[in-house]
């Protein structure tokens, strides 16, 4: 109008609104009122204080669009998808297979998706140091075998052929 006002309040106009887009078969999301200094997660959607989220300049608020606990959830869904193709269902499924135990030494929780390097593939879920320990050995199995046999007692002494050159005994 000329006076700068609407013609309508904002109550009227947001009704008014809403009945356009379900008309168009769309809805629209009922605005819930946020105290000052808080903000609502839309994945939680619970109404948090500024202290339980990130500080976000690119924002229209200044804050993250999550939580703290469910940006890292999301994150967290996101790193297995991407790195490994699992979804959180797959790789609990993994972790039940063992009963949550870590399959190579039985002792320590499982929570570490191992992989083959060369493929991609994914073999299981360990333990942290027996997932490290695979890529120290760097999953060959034939330096893990003289590992166990070192550990048996069984140590194996290369043989200097030439400058360089080791075989080992047989």
């Amino acid at each position: 109008m000329r006076d700068g006002l609407q013609a309508y309040c904002r109550e009227c106009s947001a009704e008014y609104y809403r009945q356009r887009q379900a008309a168009k078969g769309r809805t629209v999301r009922e605005k819930i009122p946020v105290p000052r200094g808080s903000k609502r997660c839309p994945q939680c959607e619970e109404v948090k204080p500024h202290d339980q989220w990130e500080q976000n300049k690119s924002s229209s608020d200044g804050w993250a669009s999550y939580c703290r606990s469910c940006r890292a959830e999301r994150n967290r869904e996101s790193y297995f998808r991407r790195k490994y193709g699992l979804t959180e269902a797959e790789r609990d499924a993994l972790r039940a297979e063992t009963k949550g135990l870590c399959p190579i030494c039985l002792a320590a929780p499982a929570v570490h998706v191992d992989h083959d390097h060369e493929t991609g593939k994914v073999r299981g879920v360990l333990c942290f140091s027996c997932n490290a320990a695979l890529g120290q050995f760097k999953d060959r199995p034939d330096v893990l075998r003289r590992a166990a046999e070192y550990l048996e007692g069984k140590v194996w002494k290369p043989i200097l052929e030439a400058p360089g050159v080791y075989r080992l005994p047989s």
